[in-house]
């Protein structure tokens, strides 16, 4: 640990920034990580990024600097030789007359000044930066360019390659192997993935068709076609993938599930997690990326409103009890209990969690990945943790019944128990445990909080314009009360730029409906109340719905009407 990590450390303690106790586990992080003490400290959700450079160019009088807003020129570039900029964690953003400004975490490593310095010849006037972002940019404006798909394609002479039938290719293993590892086919792969990164996307879709080979890209929540290689590379280009992902390339029959581990320059890594499933025209590889570093465990920042957010908070921190968190498949529940378990992670806490699968590893955190072929499944998991003298559950799903009631009960003995259930609001989720089969009773007993959530797609900030389609009718047939239009509720669109890829959206925030489930509520249970009737006295009682907050993000100008019509219900 140097010096400046010792007195940055120091420094934020004095400014009550952190505790001595986030200090040290940070510390703890940085000697496992090697990591600066900034980026542990970020890593961990005591601070952000952009807090930790503020307070560094607050602190030794230096600029700060944005750099994922800034575009260096490539002369610049290459007055710093790449090993150099790595090597010291800094890269050269402009120069005027004899001075070279260069971006770094710690202005006051002299070492990585002099070296400069001497090197190009230049005067260096230091700014700050986070270490992540000066990571991407080394990244972005040193990493090889990559080869465009049409290169790609050049590379391969439809002649030479026969792949057969699928019967026939199913018995030659051998020759399938050597072929998936054929250079084009491994630049095309490679093209793939890292395309699918420096787009943004969130999972990449590889699908085979009778006529047509189709890659897809699903970027802030909605699919795009990407490409569409020759059918002749199907079984190749599955095979590379299953390769890369330790998978029996010889199974074509059953889905099968693995993961790839990328090395994206120094320090950082990006996790693949693939599925394969067999289709009647071949198999189907889907993968999700998991990229820790835009791992977002603030909750201030995830698109929560005020009031919302105190009460989740609130019931996060109850010593017992059940909070649940529902939303389909990709509407952004893991980021949120990952985000509840940063808030909870103390020193004096044992918390434990059983995942399917495990997407991100948490520093102080006992996860445990579920395996149903050996039966680890999420009730064996449970039961295991109560004999762990936990504090602190988590519970991936709660699927079936005997989730449920383990669940339960250690919500009433004591527990906090966080999990995810798949409903389509928040009230629905109360009936859908009741339909499981656990008794009325022992859900009011144990259920604090019920939050559902959708991810809705924010309006790119570089071309957003007011949106005149949406009339005064549809506004009030959306939701918005006729009040709010006469004091100017404006809905905004983005028109389409090219930092947002001409879709006018760039980004996503969460939108969020938080259920208190107080005693009026757990009293409504308990005479047997529909779903409806629940709802509705929820909403009397302060609650605002999925629907709700979408027009509130309106309102804002964060989102646009057409988006919270997809991906929210009609109250």
């Amino acid at each position: 640990m140097s010096l400046a990590d010792n007195r940055l450390g120091e420094l934020l303690v004095r400014e009550k920034m952190i505790t001595l106790v986030e200090l040290r586990k940070a510390q703890e992080l940085q000697k496992q990580s090697g990591d600066n003490l900034g980026k542990s400290l970020a890593k961990l959700g005591y601070v952000s990024d952009d807090e930790v450079t503020e307070f560094i160019a607050g602190q030794y009088n230096v600029p700060s600097i944005n750099l994922a807003e800034y575009e260096i020129e490539q002369a610049i570039i290459d007055l710093v030789p790449r090993e150099v900029a790595e090597r010291h964690k800094i890269i050269p953003v402009s120069r005027a007359g004899t001075s070279l400004v260069v971006a770094m975490s710690d202005p006051t490593n002299l070492h990585a000044i002099d070296d400069i310095k001497f090197l190009t010849g230049y005067n260096v006037e230091p700014v700050v930066a986070s270490e992540s972002s000066i990571e991407a940019a080394l990244e972005r404006h040193y990493s090889t360019p990559l080869a465009a798909y049409d290169e790609v394609m050049d590379g391969f002479d439809e002649g030479e390659f026969d792949f057969g039938d699928e019967e026939e290719m199913g018995e030659n293993v051998f020759e399938l192997e050597k072929l998936s590892e054929d250079a084009p086919v491994v630049r095309l792969v490679n093209l793939i993935l890292v395309n699918a990164i420096k787009k943004g996307a969130s999972d990449i879709h590889v699908e085979p068709y009778e006529k047509a080979l189709r890659i897809r890209y699903r970027v802030d929540g909605v699919l795009h076609e990407e490409m569409k290689p020759p059918l002749k590379l199907r079984n190749a280009l599955t095979s590379r993938l299953k390769i890369m992902s330790r998978l029996d390339i010889a199974e074509r029959r059953l889905p099968q599930d693995g993961r790839i581990k990328l090395k994206l320059g120094k320090g950082r890594e990006m996790d693949f997690r693939v599925s394969v499933l067999p289709t009647l025209f071949g198999e189907k590889v889907v993968l999700r990326l998991l990229d820790k570093s835009n791992l977002q465990l603030d909750m201030t920042k995830l698109g929560f409103d005020p009031k919302p957010l105190e009460d989740f908070k609130s019931a996060i921190y109850n010593p017992y009890g059940m909070c649940l968190v529902t939303g389909p498949t990709g509407s952004g529940k893991t980021t949120t209990l990952y985000s509840a378990l940063s808030e909870l992670n103390k020193a004096d806490v044992n918390i434990s969690t059983a995942e399917d699968p495990v997407e991100f590893n948490l520093y102080g955190i006992n996860q445990v990945q579920m395996h149903e072929e050996i039966g680890l499944n999420f009730a064996a998991a449970l039961r295991s943790f109560l004999r762990q003298d936990p504090d602190i559950i988590m519970v991936g799903e709660i699927r079936d019944f005997e989730t449920a009631e383990i669940a339960v009960k250690a919500a009433l003995t004591g527990h906090m128990v966080l999990s995810t259930l798949h409903t389509n609001d928040a009230p629905s989720t109360i009936s859908r445990l009741l339909n499981m089969g656990v008794e009325p009773f022992l859900v009011t007993a144990s259920v604090n909080l019920v939050l559902a959530q959708r991810l809705s797609r924010r309006i790119c900030a570089e071309c957003k314009i007011a949106d005149t389609s949406v009339t005064k009718e549809a506004l009030i047939e959306a939701g918005v009360k006729p009040e709010e239009i006469a004091k100017g509720f404006q809905p905004m669109i983005g028109k389409g730029c090219p930092k947002c890829n001409d879709t006018g959206y760039k980004g996503r925030v969460a939108l969020y409906e938080v259920m208190v489930f107080d005693d009026i509520l757990k009293d409504l249970v308990l005479q047997g109340c529909s779903t409806a009737e629940l709802k509705a006295e929820a909403i009397r009682r302060g609650m605002c719905s999925l629907r709700m907050s979408g027009l509130k993000k309106v309102g804002e100008g964060v989102t646009t009407m057409a988006e919270v019509l997809r991906v929210t219900a009609t109250d």
